[in-house]
């Protein structure tokens, strides 16, 4: 074994966890096998994987290893599930529901402006500062991106603004959390509401019955070329918008600034000990200031995404609960980038799908529309493994 080969044997998961992995990935292959272009036409066989799946997490589960035994189950259970229906399913419907291709693309779109609100969640509260005003903060991204790109002309000025208005949203909450100590929690409803009501009057008030004008310039797409060749990567890869790009490299980046800076360090420091990090002589406040208002600008970057990148329109309320989502995903992620990522592209996932299966049922499409929603209220009540927030989050500090 090479010397670089080492360090990945030894982050690998062991013992328990290498069980529940396989069980989860026995899951997976239950539900795949089922479904274009494999398509195995009888449902004993996603059951016998899935079976084992589940006596694998139960058998993690009854161990200890809570986290990822459930997670084991799960897989089980929603393998065999939708590998069942789909064997019920005329193979024609499946086909033209299940086109991975068009799936991850789109799965991509939707997961975009998650990612911006959750990365900006995962740096709000690794400084202490539990921000449920992501919400808000992305409403008044998508308002005010898709005003500045009306009123200054270009795409790039209408962002710039959405950052602006995103990062001084945050600077009240800001203001309410650390500096006048308010609860936190009551403080970023407020930022909600307050956002729910500005750019609903704003948007009245601006455009009216109207509406926001068809021709205001949206944040392009970027084409890749020498994909045409690869009609798979083509249509996954080869059209994809200018933002989605940025909030892949993101990922990468933020958990490099978190994790592998002195700067990163500091705001971790202040999320977890405070006082000690006060005692050696760092600015609690200055960094708390710091890294809440950059959640702030990250998810206006979130929710300009969906007004000038995405549906090239605004509507009242168009975050539909993203920003409560993007909190889900940092739960669901562990308080990291990659994990709260990952949260989004299940989210995401669950919404691509729900938009190709009214081809095959409505009522199926509800449902899924209504999956990231009931995940959000499984991982708020911690039903899904048991996370461990920094210790200091949600806790005014107070200068000695």
């Amino acid at each position: 074994m090479t010397s670089t080969a080492l360090p990945i044997a030894a982050r690998a998961p062991r013992g328990l966890r290498s069980v529940a992995w396989i069980g989860i990935a026995l899951g997976l292959v239950g539900l795949w096998i089922a479904l274009p272009p494999i398509s195995v036409r009888s449902w004993v066989w996603s059951f016998v994987l899935c079976l084992i799946a589940i006596m694998l997490g139960i058998g993690v589960l009854i161990r200890g290893e809570r986290r990822f035994g459930s997670f084991a189950i799960a897989s089980g259970v929603l393998g065999f599930g939708v590998g069942y229906l789909a064997t019920l399913s005329g193979l024609g419907k499946l086909e033209t529901v299940v086109v991975w291709s068009a799936l991850i693309a789109s799965t991509l779109r939707f997961a975009t402006p998650l990612i911006f609100a959750a990365i900006g969640g995962v740096f709000s509260e690794r400084s202490g500062v539990t921000n449920i005003g992501l919400e808000g903060m992305m409403l008044i991204g998508a308002f005010f991106g898709i005003l500045g790109a009306d009123k200054l002309g270009t795409w790039w000025l209408g962002l710039l603004t959405a950052i602006v208005a995103g990062g001084l949203t945050a600077l009240l909450h800001a203001v309410l959390s650390i500096q006048l100590r308010a609860d936190q929690i009551i403080g970023g409803t407020a930022i909600n509401f307050l956002a729910l009501g500005l750019t609903g009057y704003l948007y009245v008030d601006i455009y009216g019955a109207q509406g926001t004008p068809n021709d205001i310039p949206g944040i392009p797409s970027v084409h890749i070329g020498f994909l045409d060749r690869f009609s798979f990567l083509d249509v996954v890869l080869g059209d994809l918008n200018l933002m989605i790009w940025v909030a892949l490299i993101l990922i990468p980046l933020s958990w490099i600034f978190l994790f592998k800076t002195p700067l990163g360090l500091r705001i971790r420091a202040v999320g977890e000990h405070p006082r000690a990090a006060d005692t050696v002589g760092l600015s609690v406040y200055r960094i708390r200031y710091s890294a809440v208002v950059l959640s702030g600008m990250l998810a206006a970057c979130g929710g300009a995404y969906l007004s000038i990148g995405f549906l090239d329109s605004f509507n009242e309320n168009m975050t539909a609960g993203r920003g409560f989502i993007a909190l889900a995903a940092v739960i669901f992620g562990n308080w990291r980038p990659f994990g709260a990522a990952a949260a989004c592209v299940l989210f995401g996932f669950s919404s691509a799908l729900a938009q190709r299966l009214p081809e095959y049922s409505g009522s199926a499409a509800v449902l899924f529309q209504a999956l990231p929603y009931v995940l959000t209220l499984i991982a708020v009540a911690g039903v899904v493994g048991r996370s461990i927030p920094p210790a200091a989050v949600g806790r005014p500090y107070r200068k000695s």
